[in-house]
């Protein structure tokens, strides 16, 4: 049972869900409860790697926490959302002006890669004294978050049509995408959020050898 698994997150679950499966089928096979614990969240519209750890496994979470990341992003210029992503409530903000030439996005992207400041965003998990940040958002509370260096080591796109941009990027731990799009929309002045995101790798983990979910229940199950 002491087991580091990789699993390939479904959309529409969040990290926590896809922990209490593996715990309870783990659990189920060893007939006793199995510790279980992620070493890194992705939000529930997300997909891709989780490193899930079980059993004395568990102990070895830092290792793991400040790994660099890659991710797929598909970002929709033109439109904003209240928390970056497809969850959020949408508006239009971009009315005028010329739509951005691909060498212009290229151009904007270039001045993300590096060490770069990002605002904690408002739906996050981040503590604002002493409660988490999206309780406070969902509430309609007013309060600041922390800014934080980050690093892009790299960056590109993968394909562009206006509204729509895809984009590949490898990135430190404790960067949110999510901010990253809304950023290169800000500086494209179209505005923009995170429509799709997968996590293709943490560090040397890629999520081509990580299980979908519903496999890694089934085969479990039949071994338990």
């Amino acid at each position: 049972m002491d087991e580091i698994i990789l699993i390939d997150k479904p959309k529409n679950m969040t990290s926590f869900g896809v922990v209490a499966r593996v715990r309870r089928v783990l659990s189920e096979r060893a007939g006793k409860r199995v510790k279980v614990g992620h070493t890194g969240t992705l939000d529930p519209f997300a997909t891709g790697l989780l490193i899930i750890l079980a059993g004395k496994a568990t102990k070895r979470s830092n290792e793991f926490l400040k790994l660099d990341k890659e991710y797929i992003a598909e970002i929709k210029l033109g439109e904003v959302s209240t928390t970056g992503d497809p969850e959020g409530e949408i508006s239009r903000s971009f009315n005028e002006g010329e739509v951005p030439s691909r060498a212009r996005v290229e151009e904007v992207l270039e001045k993300f890669k590096g060490e770069i400041f990002q605002k904690v965003p408002a739906f996050s998990a981040v503590k604002i004294n002493g409660e988490r940040a999206y309780k406070l958002a969902r509430r309609g509370k007013e309060f600041s978050t922390p800014e934080r260096k980050v690093k892009i080591y790299e960056i590109e796109i993968l394909d562009y049509s206006f509204p729509k941009l895809k984009i590949r990027t490898k990135v430190s731990s404790g960067t949110y995408i999510r901010t990253l799009g809304e950023d290169i929309g800000k500086e494209l002045g179209t505005g923009a959020y995170l429509t799709e995101l997968r996590r293709t790798k943490i560090d040397k983990y890629k999520v081509e050898n990580a299980q979908k979910l519903d496999d890694f229940l089934i085969d479990k199950s039949v071994l338990s």
